[in-house]
């Protein structure tokens, strides 16, 4: 059986300004409409449907894997808009990139605080820098992590 995930839903307070605010920022068309959501299109085929939440928004956690000259971009953006950026889900190190598996990667929030990161290579691919494994314990919260990141 061949499983691929199609879409996921991404509560916000205003999705026409989150849905364009993602697709800005990783340099993807202009979200299209499609029923009552706002929908950002990936290229592996998976989209990101934008609704309006009726309460509090549940904060998530989103990673997409882009080039190096996508990331020199994206990380252009994130400057260029006065956004704050970390180097680790821990936000340990503002202002900084992490070079996790011979890669680049970096954390942003959205207009709602959603994490958004972007990574050049996927977890686990090769040439790790880091001091040793960060651990975070089943159905916990971010105070958990016992070690954190090498950055750079």
């Amino acid at each position: 059986m061949a499983v691929q995930l199609n879409h996921t839903i991404v509560w916000s307070s205003d999705q026409t300004k989150s849905a364009r605010f993602l697709a800005e920022m990783l340099g993807r068309p202009a979200p299209t409409r499609f029923g009552h959501f706002d929908v950002v299109e990936l290229d592996n085929g998976v989209s990101l449907d934008f609704a309006c939440a009726e309460g509090p928004i549940r904060l998530q956690h989103y990673a997409f894997l882009i080039s190096e000259a996508d990331f020199d971009a994206v990380l252009a953006r994130i400057r260029e808009r006065g956004l704050k950026y970390w180097a680790d889900p821990m936000r340990h190190h503002p202002g900084e990139i992490n070079h996790n598996d011979g890669g680049r990667g970096v954390y942003f929030p959205d207009p709602d605080g959603h994490y958004l990161e972007v990574i050049t290579r996927p977890y686990g691919s090769g040439a790790l820098r880091r001091a040793s494994s960060w651990t975070i314990q089943p159905c916990q919260s971010r105070s958990t992590i016992l070690r954190t990141w090498n950055v750079s």
